[in-house]
């Protein structure tokens, strides 16, 4: 599947979980099949725009929050590399290694 797709996904389910939710209660609230829900976290479907606008508009984020920075520069940019990095992982996990980096960053200046 595509890139996007499986970006798209893993955002999908880093917002689910970290609403706490179920793949079976997103499928409920969106009005998807849950094997739709999990095929789409995982990239193997190309999910239609309507799909993708009733599962955002279930966990309460925006188009605009799910797309965020999509297509915006090259994937060679290691801004870019290190955004969709992050972007993917959960809240806690994003803080975590925020933290890290910080923690490296005052080391290297030591």
């Amino acid at each position: 599947m595509s890139e996007i797709a499986k970006t798209i996904g893993q955002r999908v389910r880093n917002y689910r979980i970290d609403k706490g939710l179920s793949q079976e209660k997103l499928a409920e609230l969106s009005g998807c099949h849950p094997t739709y829900i999990g095929q789409v976290e995982r990239g193997e479907k190309n999910a239609t725009l309507e799909s993708i606008e009733k599962i955002a508009s279930a966990m309460n984020i925006s188009l605009a929050q799910l797309f965020e920075k999509i297509g915006e520069s090259s994937t060679d940019s290691y801004p870019m590399k290190c955004y969709e990095l992050v972007a993917a992982k959960s809240k806690s996990e994003q803080e975590h290694l925020y933290k890290m980096l910080v923690e490296m960053d005052k080391y290297k200046n030591q």
